[in-house]
């Protein structure tokens, strides 16, 4: 299968998206593609060979699971990339736009659920990442 790619531009600066995208109480807050879901608990030790763990779960408790992996590259403010457990390769770009930063999401997809709704799962984060940076820490304009 191919990669999938998926953006969002995020109105304030790198080092603020780069921090709010790797910080794990700000994780807690915007890591989940819907109301209905919520991450409990999160663990990121961001550096090459680090893991990261992420416990996401259906807030009315009916199901849940763990995202984790170990960081293969990492280049602050601008990239990261990771193999998650099950062997997928992830990477994200960070790249400067004036006031705001393009981020950038290419993922291997599994092989269960259609490519379609995965994308659409994971944008459904990275929109949630984008509003939570906005609302909280503004839009980096003056």
């Amino acid at each position: 299968m191919e990669p999938i790619t998926i953006k969002n531009i995020v109105k304030n600066r790198v080092e603020t998206v780069w921090n709010a995208y790797n910080s794990e109480e700000d994780i807690k807050k915007w890591n989940q593609a819907s109301e209905d879901w919520h991450c409990t608990s999160t663990t990121n030790d961001l550096r090459i060979g680090g893991k990261f763990r992420y416990r996401m779960e259906a807030k009315d408790g009916s199901a849940g699971f763990d995202f984790e992996g170990t960081y293969t590259a990492l280049d602050p403010f601008a990239r990261i990339a990771y193999t998650m457990n099950d062997g997928r390769k992830v990477e994200i770009r960070f790249k400067p736009k004036d006031d705001a930063t393009k981020v950038t999401v290419t993922f291997d997809p599994e092989s269960i659920n259609p490519a379609e709704s995965q994308r659409e799962g994971w944008q459904a984060i990275l929109n949630s990442f984008k509003a939570y940076v906005e609302h909280v820490y503004g839009t980096g304009t003056s």
